[in-house]
């Protein structure tokens, strides 16, 4: 380990942390997340809540001996799977009603692995942090991949029309998965080859997040209209109803498994969850307008849908 980051680490620290992750049947993952909290966190007080989302008496059994790590951890077990956002709403407002100060709230999957870089970035960078409600962090897959920015400005018209002929039917979306990965290099999204570079984005890979004070003084939650996908357009409305955008910081570092819940998922039935986030989607943005975004607020859709 380097010894200026430890020094950093063995000073008394001023900030406090809140985790919270979701977990659905690999404990493993979860119990890996934690201890690499406890382990490269230092003198940063931590504060760790696992919901998990109805998993198998086996892992359960798994997350009960989360004790052994150490104190300041939190186990809530719903008795049914609710979702990845409501998950962590739960999270949120059990760090709430336990009054746990925090000066920030990472929520995400739990197949996360924090370095003692993230928690030394994280302090010594609250100055500039603070000014933003979300903070999206370099994702980095096992192989990797940078996963952020997700999206610096907009989508284009094109891939939203091929969004539609996707979500028509389930065993056309097959064909154009086939051809999307056979023309990778053509026609994927690079976005993410901008890695180096802090900047405001459109939207941030929903794997991850860090929410500062600023966030908790517009919101009390994560907004949260479906079960599973989508988030990240989610809280990019949420946050443009406000007038901000996600910023990514690329000094916040976090190792990601990358597809370790969904991935127990039948592919038929994360393409039923992400037909339904689509639905939702085009409430929103169309790329049959002059303007695609009809500009509606994420409030709107609570008063009309």
């Amino acid at each position: 380990m380097n010894l200026s980051v430890m020094k950093k680490l063995n000073n008394k620290s001023g900030i406090s942390i809140g985790f919270v992750l979701t977990n659905f049947n690999n404990s493993e993952l979860t119990i890996q997340a934690i201890e690499s909290i406890k382990n490269n966190s230092g003198s940063i007080s931590c504060h760790s809540v696992i919901v998990d989302n109805a998993s198998t008496e086996d892992q359960i059994k798994l997350l009960d001996k989360m004790d052994r790590i150490g104190s300041n951890i939190d186990i809530i077990y719903n008795k049914l799977n609710v979702g990845y956002f409501k998950g962590l709403n739960i999270g949120i407002e059990f760090l709430k009603k336990k009054n746990i100060e925090t000066d920030y709230v990472v929520v995400g999957n739990n197949d996360l692995v924090f370095s003692t870089e993230f928690f030394v970035q994280l302090e010594s960078n609250s100055e500039l942090l603070d000014e933003y409600p979300v903070v999206s962090p370099d994702l980095i897959t096992l192989d990797g991949v940078h996963q952020n920015p997700h999206v610096i400005g907009s989508i284009s018209r094109f891939r939203e029309i091929v969004w539609d002929i996707y979500f028509l039917n389930y065993w056309l979306s097959v064909i154009i998965s086939l051809f999307s990965e056979i023309s990778r290099g053509f026609f994927e999204r690079k976005d993410y080859l901008a890695f180096d570079s802090p900047m405001l984005i459109t939207q941030g890979y929903g794997a991850c997040y860090i929410l500062t004070k600023k966030f908790f003084s517009l919101y009390d939650r994560l907004w949260s209209p479906n079960f599973l996908m989508g988030e990240e357009f989610f809280l990019s409305k949420q946050l443009e109803s406000d007038g901000f955008k996600f910023f990514y910081y690329p000094g916040l570092t976090v190792q990601h498994h990358d597809h370790a819940t969904v991935s127990k998922i039948s592919s038929k039935k994360m393409w039923l969850y992400s037909k339904q986030y689509h639905n939702i989607y085009r409430k929103f943005v169309s790329p049959y307008r002059k303007k695609m975004d009809n500009g509606h607020k994420y409030t709107d859709f609570f008063k009309v849908y």
